[in-house]
């Protein structure tokens, strides 16, 4: 058997090696259960929630607000202590997931500015101490996604301690982050994090296809592919990596695209009600891109105002 025909295994968990990625305010639980019409069975992050939010009553009734066949789930979390970690993971846990995230590689300055993200990877100590209690409190696997570092380069330090701290597997994003998504992703460095670690390594950061993770993998040897990015609004996307992989034709024709946009905006009314409308608006440009006067349709229905305007003009140019 082949790598590509092989899964990758987490713990006890075996997935495809194609993983839906975390992206805020796009891979929510709308945008999951479309991707579940393609790959019912790939392994699916959830965006990134922080721990005190989810500790908190009214925010984790948002937070954990998911269905169960939007599972296999890896629920990612954000901290900058060890306050409401325990609390946080036990209502994650009695939500129903299948493992948790810690997501230490986000470089946002919202939330690196509370020491959260990336910020953790410069403070090494406390990192441990918090990783330390996930490890304590999770019976479910628990994985990590990391930087190149923070400012400077330590991924290759951080992963053999979160090895050691009882992390199942871990994805890493080989930039810094000072240099957030600009530049080539250091593909050597996620070669060495790799070969110094014996846990399951996942890339994140510049696999957009299958023939984009094929030179990764020959460059880095890693064991999964974290898509982000080359996901929004393609919710076909693992399941166009994986059959490629395997050697199958795989296209996405203008009907199911259409079908896709209006399934999505139903998912997105029932989710979020008449503010699915325009959540909706950033998912909709990817939909009808690069087919003949998408821009004419785009600034129609980026302002329209009612469901029915957006569903009749998707059908209009896409049926």
């Amino acid at each position: 058997m082949s790598y590509w025909q092989e899964k990758i295994k987490i713990r006890d968990k075996e997935y495809s090696r194609f993983i839906g990625g975390p992206l805020d305010g796009i891979t929510d639980s709308p945008f999951r259960k479309l991707v579940r019409e393609f790959s019912p069975e790939e392994l699916l992050y959830t965006e990134m929630r922080h721990v005190a939010c989810i500790a908190n009553p009214t925010g984790a009734a948002k937070a954990l607000k998911f269905d169960q066949p939007e599972r296999p789930l890896n629920y990612q979390v954000a901290a900058n202590a060890t306050k409401y970690i325990e609390v946080a993971c036990e209502k994650i846990l009695a939500a129903g997931v299948d493992m948790v995230d810690l997501n230490i590689g986000c470089p946002a300055k919202n939330v690196i500015g509370s020491g959260s993200g990336s910020a953790l990877m410069a403070d090494l100590p406390k990192l441990k101490e918090i990783v330390t209690l996930f490890r304590k409190v999770l019976p479910c696997p628990f994985t990590v996604k990391i930087r190149a570092g923070f400012k400077e380069v330590n991924a290759i330090e951080v992963a053999k301690m979160l090895e050691d701290c009882g992390v199942d597997a871990l994805a890493i994003h080989p930039r810094t982050r000072t240099q957030m998504f600009e530049g080539r992703p250091d593909y050597a460095l996620a070669a060495q994090v790799k070969q110094a670690i014996k846990i399951p390594v996942i890339i994140s950061g510049g696999v957009v296809n299958w023939a984009t993770a094929k030179l990764v993998y020959e460059q880095t040897g890693v064991d999964g592919y974290l898509i982000g990015r080359g996901i929004w609004s393609r919710p076909w996307k693992l399941k166009e990596m994986y059959e490629h992989s395997q050697g199958n034709p795989y296209a996405i024709d203008t009907k199911t695209v259409l079908h896709c946009a209006l399934k999505h905006l139903d998912y997105m009314m029932h989710y979020y009600g008449a503010h699915g409308l325009y959540v909706f608006r950033k998912h909709l440009p990817f939909y009808i891109k690069g087919l003949p006067e998408a821009s004419q349709m785009r600034e129609r229905l980026v302002i329209a105002t009612s469901f029915d305007e957006v569903k009749d003009g998707l059908i209009t140019f896409l049926g």
